[in-house]
């Protein structure tokens, strides 16, 4: 009944891309078994899409070199499971609508800081895209197969 009630957050995400097009996750300190996931997060208010994508880039992986390959049409969701309702975002939102970029690191690895702010990850790694959707929580497993489609339309 809850889940119905309440909105959708709106969101941005971005799939970063290395020379080798890898793709960057990282695992998260609320959920430090082996799940892990690209940076992502809420939209403040006022600010547009890019510059919500370059804020949350910047506060939970310290990348400021990179270069916008593509913004992916539309908007992808997750809902979250009844577990975590009422819980994540104070409870006022059900899941997530986000819009996402394809992004090229430019800079060096030295550049990756993940103690800026209030840190989300305690360690990242470079993947293969297709291992993306084996390292997820379940409740995004759906979104992250669509961003693979986009992410492999892309590289191919």
């Amino acid at each position: 009944m809850l889940k119905k009630k309440l909105p959708m957050r709106s969101g941005v995400g971005v799939i970063i891309l290395n020379n080798q097009n890898k793709v960057f996750v990282g695992k998260r300190k609320d959920n430090p078994v082996d799940k892990w996931q690209m940076p992502q997060g809420g939209i403040d208010k006022g600010e547009d899409y890019t510059s919500a994508m370059r804020r949350e880039l910047y506060e939970e992986t310290g990348i400021k070199n990179i270069e916008i390959l593509r913004e992916i049409k539309g908007h992808y969701e997750y809902e979250l499971p009844e577990n975590l309702l009422g819980i994540i975002w104070k409870g006022k939102y059900r899941g997530q609508r986000q819009k996402w970029f394809i992004v090229k690191f430019l800079g060096n690895e030295e550049e990756i800081n993940l103690k800026i702010g209030n840190p989300e990850f305690i360690e990242w790694k470079w993947i293969l895209p297709s291992q993306l959707p084996k390292v997820i929580v379940d409740f995004k497993k759906e979104m992250y197969l669509n961003l693979l489609k986009e992410i492999n339309n892309f590289i191919n």
